[in-house]
């Protein structure tokens, strides 16, 4: 645990010290500037903190956003509704200030329709969380998605409540 941070602070410190190092003219300290102050600005942001979140605070991070982490749908559609603007804002930016961290949207539908149908019902579902955090500054690659379609109830039942809650896409750190 504690290897791992020393490395988390070197793999932080040793690009800053290279830039440093390499500057030499007026155009190289006009650029020095520069950075400083972006780096700067990055350094004053709460959740880099001086480059480096503990792995504590990450998870305390991550575990707060697990428990508000399933968008839910309306029949036969994969349009988000506006309720869930705040809840994948707010996955966006721990996601776009901690590019290491990788998140699979899985994306899920109620029994009625077609197997095959209801695997792309829960594809489409979980490509509109998708597009929608990466609109907001989350990296492809820190996203992979998966349907199940019918397969994973929620929960069991042929009534309006059940099917309601088995409509969802589901974010999963």
């Amino acid at each position: 645990m504690q290897l791992n941070k020393i490395l988390k602070g070197l793999i932080i410190a040793l690009p800053l010290l290279t830039v440093a190092a390499c500057s030499s003219s007026d155009d190289a300290a006009n650029n020095t500037d520069s950075q400083t102050s972006s780096q700067e600005t990055a350094v004053t942001t709460p959740v880099v903190d001086d480059g480096a979140m503990s792995e504590q605070d990450i998870a305390a991070a991550q575990q707060k956003l697990r428990e508000n982490s399933t968008v839910f749908f309306k029949f036969d559609t994969s349009e988000i509704s506006s309720e869930y603007e705040d809840t994948l804002a707010a996955h966006a930016k721990f996601l776009s200030t901690m590019p290491d961290v990788k998140v699979t949207i899985e994306g899920y539908a109620d029994e009625r329709g077609t197997p095959e149908y209801n695997i792309a019902l829960g594809e489409r579902r979980a490509e509109a969380v998708s597009k929608y955090i990466q609109a907001l500054g989350v990296q492809a690659d820190q996203i992979s998605i998966v349907s199940y379609g019918e397969e994973k109830p929620l929960e069991m039942g042929q009534t309006e409540a059940a099917y309601s809650k088995n409509r969802r896409a589901v974010i999963v750190y």
